[in-house]
């Protein structure tokens, strides 16, 4: 199947985006979610490396480009409605800026927020005076 015939399926919003949830291929851990435009779903199909679009930037983000902590494809799923891609990954280090395995290290218990994962790694040994990728 062309590129081109695998946009044609996916729903993009009004902003040109989908949703984008990335999962270890492995494991089944749920890593993030971030955004994509068509141009960072043609170019991780093409390259086997996951490319978001970063809404706060505006522009195309290539997983790991400052950080080193990058995501390769291992099998691209688009759900039943075509509005949500999940990404089934291999990830290398941290997924999250705050250092952090996955995005998902907060859990609501017993009426607040609890920390349940620790950071892996301090955020500016992986993005120095960068914000974060």
């Amino acid at each position: 199947m062309a590129t081109a015939d695998i946009l044609k399926e996916v729903r993009f919003d009004a902003a040109g985006l989908v949703l984008a949830v990335a999962q270890q291929h492995d494991t089944g851990e749920v890593l993030m979610m971030a955004w994509m435009n068509a141009e960072a779903v043609a170019e991780t199909l093409a390259t086997g490396r996951i490319c978001y679009f970063s809404r706060t930037r505006g522009k195309l983000w290539r997983k790991g480009e400052i950080s080193g902590q990058h995501q390769f494809l291992k099998e691209f799923r688009l759900d039943c409605d075509g509005d949500t891609i999940l990404l089934l990954v291999d990830q290398t280090g941290v997924a999250c800026h705050t250092g952090r395995r996955n995005c998902f290290f907060r859990a609501a218990r017993d009426g607040a927020w609890v920390e349940i994962a620790a950071p892996l790694v301090a955020p500016d040994k992986l993005y120095g005076a960068h914000r974060h990728d």
